[in-house]
C-alpha cells in the first residue's frame, strides 16, 4: 500500500469488494500452512479467509476424519494475567482468551472452543484489532513467534519469527486500521518495533531501544487517531512514542517531578478517543492526565502532565474507554464509569468479583440500548452505557456484564493456582481436577459441563487425586500431608474419611484392584497404607500403617495382583533405585511390613513403573529410566527380561500408563500413554525400540505434571501444573498405526537409527565385525574347514558389543545376554545360545545410551571423585583412580586395569610391547605410574586416555566406532 493511502476496517468491507489490505493479507495466505502448519489457502474469491464472516466459527456438529495420532480436543483453564476480549456479543457470545502456549476463543452460546495452536512456549500477550477481525499471539522464550490469525476462521495468516530473539515479546499492539502492528521485546533491553505485517517484507519499519531505567513496559497502545503515536507504560513510566517510515522515537516525561507530588505505580494507560489527551491510572488510585502537544504539521512535538486527579480511593487496575465513557476496575473488584470530566455516573459493585485484571467491550451495541441522561443514571441507576463488558479477574473467573439490565454472568471459573491433579473416572466420562487454590471440580467432558465443584479452605493445596477401579471413592492429597475419601458423586467426605499421617505433601495416591487398599507416597520418602473396613452394616477407611522404604524420593506408587491369586500387591519405586514391595497379608496396625526391596538401576535413575499388557505368557512390570531406556522386569524373579529404546522426545519419561481397548483400533492391540517434560504421546506395544511405532506434541511447554486417560481409551488428560491448564487429546488408533507402517517393516526402523543409516560406516563396520566373531568362535588360528552360519555365539556379544565403542558394565552386558537367551524361555522351555546379525542390530541399539556419553557427564564425575586445583579444575591423583577402579562399583582387579590402560595408551599386543613393559616393570602398577600423569584432568582423561575427538564436545564415542584409538585395537585385546 502507499505511503498515506487511505486505508478501511476490515469489518466495513463487503464480502465482494477487496481492499489493498485484503489482497497483501491473502498473498501471506500462501504461506501459512509452511510457516506454522495451518490450513493452507489460496488467494482470490475462493480463500475461506476471504469469503469469511463472523459467524464462520460454528461448532462442527459433524464426524470429522482425524489425521494424527493425538488431537487437542478441549482445553480447560485460563492465563489469568493476560487480557480477556469480547469477539461477539450480539447473537452469539464469544470470547478470547490465552490458555499455556494456546489461544482459545471460546462460544459460550454453543458451549464450543476453537483452539488457535501454532506456539512452542506459553503465550506471553495477545491482542485483537478494533473491528475483531484479527488476532495477534506472541510468546517469550526460545524461537519465539508472533502469529496473525483471523478471527472469523481460525486460520493463522502470518507468522513472524524471531521478532526479539533476545527473549521474545512482552507486548502487542494493532494500529486502528489493523495495518501495522507494534511489538515491545522481553529482553534486559527492551525494543520496539513497529511491522507493516500486511507486507512481505522480513524487517520492522522501525525501532528503538528502551532504557532499562524507565523499567519494563508491560503494556502498549496505538493513538486511535493517529497510527504514528503510541504510548506504553512500566510501573514507574509512561513512554509516549511517535515514528515514520524509518525512525521512531520516545518520550518520558517526569510526571511526579512536573507535578511535584507522587503519583503511585502505574498499572494503565490509554489515549482519549480524541487523541489530544492520555490518561494514566495507579495502583493508588490517582489518575494523571498528560495533553498531547502537536508542531504546526501535526507531529508529536511534546507531551505534558497537566492534572493529577484522585479518582478513587481503591487501586485501579485497569482502564478502557467505551464510547464517550473512561471504565475502570480496581482491586476490590469494582467496575466504575466516568464521563470525560471525570464525574462517576455509575458503579457495578454488587458482583462480588475479585481484583480486575482486564475489560473488554462489546463490539456491537445492543439496538435497545441508549444513554440516559446523568441524573436518571445515579438516582434511578437506569442503563448508560450501550456496550456490554466482559471482565477477568485475578481469580481467573470471567464475567460478561449486560449494561442494559446490569447484570453480571460468570462464564469461565477456573484455577487460578497450580493444577497437577487429575484423573478419570472408571466408568463415567467424567474428568476431575484440583489445584492449589482449593477448587475440586468434576467435568462431564461429553457434554461439557461441570457435574459437581468443591472448595476446600483448611487443607487447601489439591496435589493428587484418584479413583479407585469401582468408581465408588475419590481420593484427595494435599501439600499439607492429609489424605481424604471423598464420595465422587457429590464430593463430601466419607464417614471416618479424612486421615492427618504425614506432615509432608501427598505426592501419590493408588486404590487396589478390588477398592480394599489405599496408598499415599509423600515427600517424606513415606509410603502410608489405608485399609478398608467392616464396622456394623457400613465400610469406612482406617490406617493401616507407615514406613520410610526409601532415602531419595519416592518416584511411583502401584498396586497389583499376585499371580494365581486375586491378592493385591503394592509396590514403591524411588529415586534410590530400589523397588520395594510391602507385605499388606501380614502388617498390623501402626506396622507396614515390607516383603522385599531391590536395586533395578545401575547408574539410571528410574522415573515411574507400569504393569505390561499380557502380551506374553510372562508377566513384567514395564520400568522407564532418565537415559530413555524402558525395561521388563519379571513379576517374580526380578529378572530383566528386556531393554529397549524408550521415546526420545528431548526429556525421558516421567509417568505412563496402559491404555484400555477402544472402539477405533484393533480390540486385540495394545497401547501405551505417556507424558515427558513437555510432551504428551501415545506408543504401540509391544515394545522393540522402534521410534516410529511413538508419536508425541507438546502438551505444557512450560512442563506437564500428569496424565490421566478416560474410561473408554479415546482421550488423554494431561494437567499443567504451574500453568494451571488440563488439556484433554483425543486418540486417533489408526493415524498412529499408519504413521507406524509409513516407517518400514522388519529392520528397516532400526536401520534409521545408526549413523549414517544401512548404507552407512557404522553398519559395514558391523557387519565386518559380526563375520569375524564367526571366525573367533571357531578359532582365529584354525586350519579347518569354516561352517558358515548367520548368527554368532552369546559368548561373542560382549567383545562385539565393545568393538564398537560402546563399553557397558558386567550387569548391562548381562542383562544383554539374559535379553537373548531367555526370549523363547516361556514358550519352548529352552533357552537361546546364539544370535543373527538382525537381532544384534536391535539389541545394539536399544542397549547403547540413547545419545552417547557427553563431555557434561565426564566434568560431573571428575566433579564428584575430584578436588580442585588452583584453577578451580577438579583432579583426580593417579593413585586415587587407580584405586576407585579397583575397588568401587564393578571392580576391576590389577591385571585387567593394565591390559585396558596398556591398550587405551597405543601399546600392541602383537607387537608385543605389553610383556617388554611388564617384564621391565615386574609389576603392572608399576607400569601404569610411569605411563599415566601423577594428577588426571577432565581433559587428559577424556582426550589422552579415551582418546576422545577433542572437536566435539557432546559427540559419543560409540558415535566415532572407527576414529577412536580405543576401537582400532586387536579384537582379541578389546
Amino acid at each position: 500500500m502507499a505511503e498515506g493511502a487511505e486505508t478501511e476496517t476490515f469489518c466495513d468491507k463487503n464480502v465482494g469488494e477487496k481492499s489493498s489490505v485484503d489482497e497483501q493479507v491473502e498473498k501471506e495466505l500462501q504461506k501459512a500452512s509452511e510457516r506454522t502448519g495451518g490450513e493452507e489457502e489460496g488467494p482470490g474469491p475462493s480463500s475461506q479467509v476471504y469469503t469469511a464472516t463472523s459467524l464462520s466459527l460454528k461448532p462442527d456438529m459433524e464426524s470429522h476424519l482425524i489425521t494424527q495420532p493425538l488431537t487437542l480436543n478441549w482445553a480447560f483453564g485460563i492465563n489469568e494475567s493476560l487480557p480477556v476480549f469480547s469477539l461477539l456479543d450480539e447473537d452469539r457470545l464469544a470470547i478470547l482468551y490465552a490458555c499455556s502456549h494456546v489461544a482459545v476463543i471460546y462460544d459460550h452460546t454453543s458451549t464450543s472452543q476453537h483452539l488457535l495452536q501454532g506456539h512452542c512456549n506459553p503465550i506471553s500477550c495477545l491482542c485483537v484489532s478494533e473491528d475483531r477481525r484479527w488476532i495477534v499471539t506472541a510468546d517469550k522464550g526460545h524461537e519465539s513467534l508472533v502469529i496473525i490469525w483471523d478471527s472469523y476462521t481460525g486460520i493463522p495468516v502470518r507468522t513472524m519469527f524471531d521478532c526479539h530473539p533476545e527473549g521474545g515479546v512482552a507486548a502487542v499492539a494493532l494500529s486502528m486500521d489493523s495495518k501495522h502492528l507494534a511489538t515491545v521485546g522481553a529482553g534486559t533491553v527492551q525494543r520496539v518495533c513497529i511491522w507493516d505485517w500486511t507486507n512481505e517484507t522480513d524487517g520492522p519499519e522501525c525501532q528503538v531501544d528502551i532504557s532499562p531505567k524507565l523499567g519494563c513496559q508491560k503494556h502498549i497502545l496505538f493513538n486511535p487517531t493517529d497510527s504514528c503515536q503510541l504510548l506504553s507504560n512500566s510501573s514507574s513510566h509512561v513512554l509516549f512514542y511517535s515514528w515514520d517510515k524509518e525512525t521512531i522515537r520516545y518520550e518520558a516525561p517526569e510526571i511526579s517531578k512536573t507535578l511535584r507530588t507522587p503519583v503511585g505505580c502505574f498499572s494503565h494507560s490509554i489515549f482519549h478517543v480524541g487523541g489530544m489527551q492520555a490518561f494514566s491510572c495507579t495502583l493508588a488510585g490517582n489518575m494523571v492526565v498528560l495533553d498531547v502537544l502537536r508542531s504546526g504539521t501535526g507531529q508529536l512535538r511534546a507531551v505534558k502532565p497537566t492534572k493529577l486527579i484522585p479518582l478513587q480511593r481503591d487501586g485501579i487496575t485497569v482502564m478502557t474507554m467505551s464510547d464517550s465513557f473512561i471504565v475502570t476496575g480496581d482491586v476490590n473488584g469494582h467496575i466504575k464509569f466516568y464521563d470525560e470530566n471525570f464525574k462517576i455516573i455509575s458503579c457495578l459493585a454488587d458482583f462480588n468479583l475479585d481484583p480486575i485484571t482486564s475489560i473488554s467491550t462489546s463490539k456491537e451495541t445492543p439496538t435497545s440500548s441508549g444513554v440516559a441522561d446523568e441524573e436518571d443514571c445515579i438516582v434511578n441507576t437506569a442503563p448508560f452505557v450501550s456496550r456490554n463488558l466482559v471482565l477477568s479477574t485475578v481469580s481467573a473467573a470471567v464475567v460478561h456484564v449486560n449494561a442494559q439490565s446490569r447484570t453480571a454472568q460468570t462464564l469461565i471459573k477456573e484455577h487460578a493456582e497450580p493444577l497437577n491433579a487429575v484423573a478419570c473416572h472408571p466408568k463415567h466420562p467424567v474428568v476431575a481436577m484440583g489445584s492449589h487454590s482449593g477448587i475440586l471440580k468434576a467435568w462431564d467432558y461429553e457434554r461439557k459441563v461441570t457435574i459437581c465443584s468443591k472448595i476446600f479452605h483448611t487443607d487447601k493445596q489439591i496435589h493428587c487425586i484418584t479413583y479407585d477401579p469401582q468408581g465408588f471413592y475419590l481420593a484427595v492429597g494435599f501439600v499439607s500431608g492429609v489424605v481424604k475419601v471423598l464420595d465422587p458423586c457429590t464430593l463430601e467426605e466419607e464417614r471416618e474419611g479424612s486421615f492427618k499421617y504425614s506432615h509432608n505433601c501427598i505426592t501419590h495416591l493408588a486404590f487396589s484392584h478390588d477398592s480394599s487398599y489405599l496408598a499415599a507416597a509423600d515427600t517424606g520418602k513415606a509410603v502410608i497404607v489405608f485399609h478398608l473396613c467392616k464396622e456394623g452394616n457400613q465400610y469406612v477407611w482406617q490406617y493401616l500403617g507407615k514406613h520410610c522404604s526409601h532415602y531419595r524420593p519416592i518416584q511411583d506408587l502401584l498396586f497389583g495382583v499376585y499371580l494365581d491369586s486375586t491378592k493385591p500387591r503394592l509396590l514403591s519405586l524411588g529415586m534410590d533405585r530400589r523397588l520395594v514391595e510391602y507385605d499388606l497379608q501380614n502388617s498390623r496396625k501402626d506396622e507396614l511390613l515390607i516383603l522385599s526391596s531391590e536395586r533395578v538401576e545401575q547408574s539410571a535413575v528410574p522415573m515411574c513403573m507400569a504393569w505390561y499388557p499380557p502380551l506374553t505368557t510372562e508377566h513384567f512390570l514395564l520400568i522407564a529410566s532418565d537415559l530413555y531406556k524402558l525395561k521388563l522386569l519379571n513379576v517374580t524373579t526380578r529378572m530383566c527380561r528386556k531393554t529397549v529404546l524408550g521415546p526420545t522426545y528431548g526429556s525421558p519419561v516421567k509417568k505412563m500408563l496402559m491404555l484400555p481397548p477402544s472402539k477405533d483400533g484393533n480390540p486385540n492391540s495394545h497401547y501405551m500413554a505417556y507424558i515427558t517434560q513437555d510432551k504428551v504421546g501415545v506408543q504401540i506395544l509391544p515394545l522393540d525400540g522402534n521410534p516410529h511405532k511413538s508419536s508425541a506434541r507438546i502438551c505444557h511447554s512450560s512442563g506437564v505434571s500428569h496424565l490421566a486417560c478416560s474410561h473408554d481409551g479415546r482421550y488423554i488428560f494431561t494437567a499443567g501444573g504451574g500453568d494451571r491448564t488440563v488439556f484433554s487429546w483425543e486418540i486417533s488408533r489408526p493415524a498412529l498405526e499408519a504413521a507406524a507402517a509409513l516407517g518400514g517393516k522388519d529392520l528397516i526402523p532400526f536401520y534409521t537409527l545408526l549413523e549414517g543409516g544401512r548404507d552407512g560406516e557404522l553398519f559395514e563396520a558391523i557387519k565386518d565385525l559380526f563375520y569375524y566373531c564367526q571366525l573367533h568362535s571357531q578359532g582365529i588360528d584354525s586350519m579347518e574347514t569354516r561352517q558358515v552360519s548367520t548368527r554368532i555365539p552369546l559368548s561373542e556379544v560382549p567383545y562385539l558389543i565393545r568393538a564398537l565403542g560402546f563399553y557397558p558394565t558386567e550387569q548391562e552386558l548381562e542383562d544383554m545376554q539374559n535379553e537373548v537367551k531367555f526370549s523363547r524361555y516361556a514358550e519352548t522351555g529352552k533357552y537361546v545360545s546364539d544370535i543373527d546379525l538382525e537381532e544384534f542390530i536391535k539389541l545394539y541399539v536399544n542397549h547403547r545410551p540413547a545419545f552417547g556419553i557427553s563431555k557434561q557427564e565426564l566434568y560431573k564425575a571428575f566433579q564428584v571423585l575430584g578436588v580442585p586445583d588452583e584453577d578451580g579444575k577438579p583432579v583426580i591423583t593417579r593413585e586415587e583412580l587407580l584405586e576407585l577402579l579397583q575397588a568401587r562399583g564393578e571392580h576391576m582387579t590389577e591385571e585387567e586395569l593394565a591390559e585396558c590402560f596398556v591398550t587405551l595408551l597405543g601399546f600392541s599386543v602383537e607387537e608385543g610391547h605389553f610383556e617388554m613393559q611388564t617384564s621391565e616393570c615386574k609389576d603392572s602398577e608399576l607400569l601404569l605410574e610411569s605411563k599415566l600423569p601423577p594428577n588426571i584432568t577432565m581433559d587428559t582423561f577424556a582426550t589422552d586416555i579415551l582418546r576422545f575427538p577433542m572437536s566435539t564436545h557432546e559427540l559419543p564415542a560409540e558415535q566415532e566406532p572407527l576414529s577412536s584409538r580405543a576401537s582400532k585395537v586387536s579384537f582379541e585385546t578389546v
